[in-house]
């Protein structure tokens, strides 16, 4: 009888710490599904005129966001230029490219949203979220 009792109770705390778990990535899923749709605004206001509304950019003028090895790879340095600026060359997927993009002052929440909703659009997939205090950490240099 104690036998059972104590299995019964073990079966209890497994099914209770699966459900926690499965209930925090559904959280966060959530979380990340309502961060990207507030960057599709953010993108579509700030930066799609230059990057375009398909992120595919102007060739060898604004560089593409589509399908980006700079932006998948580089995930500070694609951070910091949202965040503060870029300016003088950068490589985007084999093509250089020397321009400047302005620092649109945006808050870190809209940066970290932009990123996320950049990061999971047009043929990129992170499943990382990029979160506000992420965003914070990164300094000017």
């Amino acid at each position: 009888m104690k036998k059972s009792i104590v299995i019964l109770i073990l079966c209890f705390f497994a099914l209770s710490f699966k459900t926690k778990n499965k209930e925090y990535s559904l959280n966060q899923d959530n979380k990340l599904k309502e961060s990207i749709k507030r960057g599709k605004v953010v993108y579509q206001d700030m930066c799609a005129t230059c990057h375009m509304p398909n992120g595919e950019g102007v060739p060898k003028v604004f560089p593409p966001l589509a399908k980006s090895d700079y932006l998948m790879e580089k995930r500070e340095a694609s951070i910091r230029a949202i965040k503060y600026g870029l300016s003088g060359k950068i490589e985007v997927n084999g093509v250089t490219y020397k321009g400047m993009m302005t620092n649109l002052g945006l808050y870190e929440d809209e940066v970290a949203d932009v990123m996320n909703y950049i990061t999971n659009s047009w043929g990129n997939k992170n499943l990382k979220m990029i979160t506000e205090d992420e965003v914070k950490s990164v300094s000017k240099k």
